[in-house]
């Protein structure tokens, strides 16, 4: 019970975490990256991406192991409901990893020489992929909210295998 308690909260603080900064991103970054002129975005993107790399990789991989780990030490809907948190905070990382990631890469590239006629189209590509992440991560973070409530509210999650059971 001790070792579920943890991986609990565990899940919830990375994916919590994981939330926030893409939403953080979504909500601030983004529209500041629209206000300035091309060149001072390519920079600053350029300059952010080498910082979250590391990072935002570390909260992805936290994130998919606690939830996922939470997910099988659970039963019933409490293991549904952590399972497909786990599965959201997966996606997060592949659209990441095989959406912006690859744009990153351009981007660096133009920060470097200068951006292409259709930049413009490669760029809200990007923040399509950054949207469908954040709301990959926020849901994931609602699900373990929702599963966190219920659990501690005394209600009885069915076929949580993590609580003593007098009858076995």
């Amino acid at each position: 019970m001790r070792r579920t308690r943890l991986l609990q909260a565990l899940a919830l603080f990375s994916t919590g975490l994981l939330s926030g900064a893409f939403g953080y991103g979504a909500a601030n970054l983004v529209p500041t990256f629209n206000a300035v002129p091309i060149e001072m975005r390519l920079d600053f993107h350029a300059e952010l991406m080498k910082m979250n790399g590391i990072t935002m990789q570390a909260t992805m991989a936290v994130s998919a192991l606690s939830t996922l780990a939470l997910a099988a030490s659970l039963r019933g809907r409490a293991r549904v409901l952590a399972g497909t948190a786990g599965f959201l905070t997966v996606s997060s990382f592949l659209i990441t990893r095989f959406g912006n990631v690859p744009i990153n890469g351009r981007i660096k590239q133009w920060a470097a020489t200068a951006p292409p006629p259709d930049h413009a189209q490669i760029l809200r590509r990007w923040e399509l992929f950054n949207d469908a992440r954040t709301a990959t991560a926020a849901l994931a973070f609602g699900l373990l909210i929702t599963l966190t409530l219920k659990r501690s509210s005394g209600e009885p999650a069915p076929h949580d295998h993590s609580s003593p059971d007098p009858a076995r």
